[in-house]
């Protein structure tokens, strides 16, 4: 199986600079099996938005419905255990045998990838924080599992979906001008209402100030995630809990740039540069090693955040 564990570091390598880097904090077991399952969710984003590694555009033969629906084909194969020859799928089905893996959580995901090809309506707070657990929130769950926490730990795995719902609340406020112009818009309808907007003028060079009104209540909704997600990095081996520091940190910095920069923010792409996100691993070391002290200063309550409806 070297060749699939191969291609998935090169995906990662490739494909999330960010993502990269915290890996390697990793044990050498945690950091081989998320790789493989982040090489899983790469392909099937990259499937559906035509695109390699999560850039350019590749011209496709066949329509999203189609693609989605031989995604969800061949990752059953996978998870029941059967190679595919293909490499992705192949490193899905490594670790969901090794972790024991549940099926839900990936078919969790896919059901994202269904909202986008079909259109998912953002109409309220509840349609945005829906979308974010089913395209990143069921990553957190499943990241978390790689990591040892038991399925059963719902507590533990609540807390991990916190953590990927505050990575995709940052990223949508990153991407709301390049989204705008892509046609896209994930900014519930109601938000936009309470400012005077719509989906459909949002973006409009006059109404930037609103605008970024708007993506400042998603920064700071993310945070609340973020805090939360703090709550469960306790139940954590030390260099796992480091990775996952590491990278909440790098992804709220993100958020909290374009925060910071005001309607600016949105004229361009907020980004970290490398000596910021080596300063985010070398600042969460020691809330690493002393995790038992994570938390502490934020509630541990999660009254009113989204929460999946684990069975």
């Amino acid at each position: 199986m070297e060749p699939v564990r191969t291609a998935a570091r090169e995906a990662i390598a490739k494909g999330s600079k960010s993502f990269a880097l915290a890996s390697r904090l990793f044990d050498p077991q945690s950091r081989d099996r998320a790789t493989l399952l982040y090489a899983w969710c790469r392909h099937c984003d990259d499937v559906i938005d035509g695109q390699v590694l999560g850039e350019g555009h590749v011209e496709q033969d066949t329509p999203a419905a189609e693609r989605l629906a031989r995604l969800r084909t061949t990752t059953d194969t996978a998870l029941a255990g059967t190679m595919t020859g293909e490499a992705a799928f192949d490193a899905l089905a490594l670790v969901a045998r090794e972790v024991d893996m549940p099926a839900r959580y990936a078919h969790d995901l896919l059901e994202g990838f269904r909202m986008d090809v079909e259109g998912h309506a953002f109409l309220t707070g509840e349609d945005l924080m829906l979308y974010c657990y089913h395209v990143a929130g069921c990553v957190g769950v499943m990241m978390a599992i790689v990591m040892g926490v038991p399925a059963g730990d719902h507590a533990t795995l609540a807390r991990a979906s916190d953590l990927g719902m505050a990575f995709q609340l940052n990223n949508i406020a990153r991407d709301v001008a390049e989204d705008a112009a892509n046609g896209r818009c994930y900014l519930p309808a109601d938000w936009l209402a309470e400012e005077g907007l719509t989906q459909a003028n949002h973006a409009a060079c006059e109404n930037r100030e609103a605008l970024h009104r708007v993506v400042t209540r998603l920064v700071d909704l993310a945070e609340c995630y973020e805090a939360s997600a703090a709550h469960g990095v306790p139940h954590l081996r030390n260099r796992q809990s480091w990775a996952v520091l590491s990278a909440a940190r790098i992804y709220g910095d993100i958020g909290r740039k374009v925060r910071a920069q005001g309607p600016a923010a949105l004229d361009g792409r907020a980004f970290t540069r490398k000596r910021e996100k080596l300063y985010a691993v070398m600042a969460s070391f020691p809330q690493a090693l002393w995790k038992r002290n994570i938390g502490v200063s934020t509630p541990s309550d999660r009254t009113g955040l989204w929460t999946p409806v684990f069975s």
